[in-house]
């Protein structure tokens, strides 16, 4: 009695919402569908969210037939700066459909300088036959060959003429590109200090905080994960870089490259101190001064205040 009872309640409120026991269809326009024979009307309602997945269908084909904008029909400069947003392997499947249009020497051009911004080939008469396109490809290859091993990376791109054998132009390379792996990277300048010392004098820290300068500066070459002579060697040119560019603030602040040293490891040393979270008693700002100023005695003491500031609220300098 209870189960028929409860079949009756549960029938009338189906049948109010629009559905027929016993296999549950909606109901169309009073008219009762058969669980067993679906017609077509049962395909293009969905039972429950009331779609019209008919309409939908019909319009996605719609729109498929209409296909694509053909972009030789429009004007060159527009077509141009559409290819222009796609990247190399989305170009070299537009050049399937636009073959004149997406082999164009301008977007290879773009798509090289923007990843590789400097390259000897650059700047010398191409040869004959040259092309961006194939460029990037070598130029693809290359970094590729660099992230496995540096010295074969570096001779692909000279044995292709890409590079000249010289320190300063490996160095514009590598401040150029950010394809580069940096782990295998900071292998390489620690093998070749004269590819080093170019790539420090490439960077221009005029007008800047000592803690972002040493950011930026460690964003391009890696600090290594343990103090060493590599360190040491990274910190001593970053010194004498900082002051080149700064002399007037080196004269009014009374700092001279060992004193600027001395910061640098005191402010490699407290972003390892705040950050580290094996470190439980951090480093208090009375603490980093007195700490500071007993090795660098010339050294304001707002001005090593500033550079605690800076190390809490930004974070890390070699991160």
């Amino acid at each position: 009695m209870g189960q028929g009872l409860w079949r009756i309640a549960r029938n009338q409120q189906f049948q109010q919402q629009g559905y027929s026991a016993p296999g549950y269809l909606p109901r169309e326009h009073g008219r009762r569908i058969p669980a067993n024979n679906v017609s077509s009307t049962s395909h293009r309602k969905q039972a429950q969210g009331g779609i019209d997945i008919y309409h939908l269908l019909k319009t996605r084909k719609s729109k498929e037939q209409e296909g694509f904008i053909n972009l030789e029909m429009l004007p060159p400069e527009l077509s141009f700066t559409i290819l222009s947003y796609l990247n190399a392997t989305d170009l070299c499947l537009a050049s399937c459909v636009w073959q004149d249009l997406a082999n164009d020497e301008l977007l290879w051009q773009g798509l090289c300088k923007s990843t590789w911004g400097h390259c000897s080939i650059y700047n010398k008469n191409p040869p004959l036959g040259f092309s961006f396109r194939k460029l990037y490809m070598q130029l693809d290859e290359g970094s590729l060959t660099f992230n496995a091993n540096p010295d074969e990376g570096v001779n692909y791109f000279m044995s292709k003429g890409i590079l000249d054998d010289s320190p300063k132009e490996i160095a514009k390379f590598i401040f150029c590109t950010r394809t580069l792996n940096w782990k295998k990277l900071r292998i390489y300048l620690d093998e070749r200090r004269d590819v080093l010392d170019d790539l420090v004098t490439l960077h221009n820290f005029r007008n800047q905080f000592l803690p972002n300068a040493l950011r930026e500066f460690f964003r391009h070459i890696h600090a290594p994960e343990e103090r060493g002579e590599y360190l040491e060697t990274l910190i001593t040119k970053f010194s004498h870089r900082f002051c080149a560019c700064n002399p007037d603030l080196m004269r009014e602040l009374g700092l001279s490259p060992d004193a600027v040293y001395v910061l640098c490891y005191s402010l490699i040393l407290l972003s390892i101190d705040l950050t580290s979270p094996h470190v439980k008693n951090k480093m208090s700002k009375r603490e980093f001064i007195r700490n500071t100023r007993r090795a660098a005695q010339n050294i304001s003491e707002d001005f090593v205040g500033h550079l605690y500031d800076n190390i809490y609220l930004i974070g890390h300098v070699a991160a």
